[in-house]
């Protein structure tokens, strides 16, 4: 492996995203004696259960490796030595071809039949966010341990400071008036944001009148809609440069009167589909808010017990309609990195329109028929 390479893999192990990067290593690393991932692994193969699951978009030089047009991959690299990144690692896209009979070779056999239909099960998804992927998974049968579903070094540091905000209400309410207040929030938010169930969540846990096993699950579900709420802020963001951008675009000349008008259909479109999906993802997030209020307002925690067990049949809705949008934002700033695309062929423009509307509402699609 390149030089570059190497120094990617070590980066990636540090930056990379929650929703594009999928790092079994590192759970593999940082729980490596926990009985737990033995009882209920994510692969049966144990180099798959070391390898890191990367969305990967693809470059010019990869195109010709796949014999259908597509945009990503998901990508599997294989480190050569799990505890040594320098090493390197050797690297495979699925679905290019003769990737099956590659896929046996990195492995020294065979796949098993289970992992082999995960592996195509990551591939059809958009994103690997995580409270998305769980419920993808268990609706395909498997249950792999939540140790394997956590959020990316990179993303719970980004996630802190608005995580604390979120918690410090209830850590107030609890409190009492009495002193402390940051370090009781800093910990209290440590350990939701790295799933770190102690004593300390026991008052919380009976006044919500949950059981252990409830109580563990609603806290998966807590960090969650976290999670969405940050990664909304953010994507909010990033998209109104893109939707700025998006709606001031023009053809290059000369084009016809008729594919003028066509080209400012799909810009009307794609723009109000992206305003739909955002109030979708708000309202959602809305319905938390709510039962949050009513937990550290109205002193009612069956509301918000409530809502946590209610919880993962809305992670379809969020993760999807998010994780569409961040595609289309992440293409289109990887398409325009100058953030000015004044004039663009209207041929590459039609075509862009056409794949992002037929992107988002798959996105939809996809959501309404998990939720039927």
């Amino acid at each position: 492996m390149a030089k570059s390479n190497i120094r990617s893999l070590i980066e990636l192990q540090k930056s990379g995203s929650t929703a594009r990067v999928l790092n079994l290593l590192s759970v593999w690393k940082r729980h490596a004696s926990n009985s737990e991932i033995e009882k209920a692994p994510f692969f049966q193969n144990r180099h798959l259960n070391r390898s890191i699951v990367i969305k990967h978009r693809l470059r010019a030089s990869e195109l010709e490796l796949f014999e259908e047009s597509r945009l990503k991959a998901t990508k599997f690299v294989f480190p050569i030595d799990p505890n040594d990144l320098k090493l390197g690692g050797r690297s495979l896209l699925i679905g290019q071809k003769n990737w099956n009979t590659l896929l046996e070779d990195f492995l020294g056999k065979a796949p098993d039949p289970l992992d082999l239909a995960l592996i195509e099960l990551l591939d059809n998804m958009h994103t690997l966010d995580p409270f998305l992927l769980r419920e993808e998974l268990r609706r395909h049968g498997y249950n792999p341990s939540n140790l394997y579903l956590e959020l990316s070094e990179a993303d719970l540091k980004k996630i802190y400071a608005f995580a604390h905000g979120q918690i410090e209400p209830l850590v107030r309410m609890s409190l009492n008036g009495s002193g402390g207040l940051a370090s009781h929030v800093s910990r209290f938010v440590g350990k939701i944001l790295n799933y770190q169930l102690d004593h300390d969540f026991d008052p919380l846990r009976q006044v919500m009148r949950m059981s252990e096993g409830e109580f563990s699950e609603g806290i998966f579900c807590w960090k969650g809609f976290l999670y969405y709420k940050w990664l909304y802020d953010q994507t909010a963001s990033a998209l109104q440069d893109v939707k700025r951008e998006i709606a001031t675009v023009q053809p290059r000349t000369p084009v016809s009167h008729e594919l003028r008008k066509t080209l400012a259909r799909r810009q009307f479109q794609f723009g109000r589909r992206l305003d739909q999906l955002m109030g979708a993802v708000q309202h959602t997030l809305g319905r938390y808010d709510e039962a949050y209020l009513e937990l550290t307002t109205r002193e009612n925690p069956l509301a918000f017990r409530n809502f946590l067990l209610a919880a993962p049949n809305m992670f379809v809705e969020i993760g999807e309609r998010l994780g569409g949008i961040q595609h289309v934002t992440s293409f289109w700033r990887y398409r325009f990195p100058s953030q000015k695309p004044s004039t663009v062929p209207a041929e590459d423009l039609m075509e862009l329109f056409d794949e992002f509307n037929s992107h988002l509402h798959w996105e939809e699609d996809y959501a309404e028929k998990m939720r039927a």
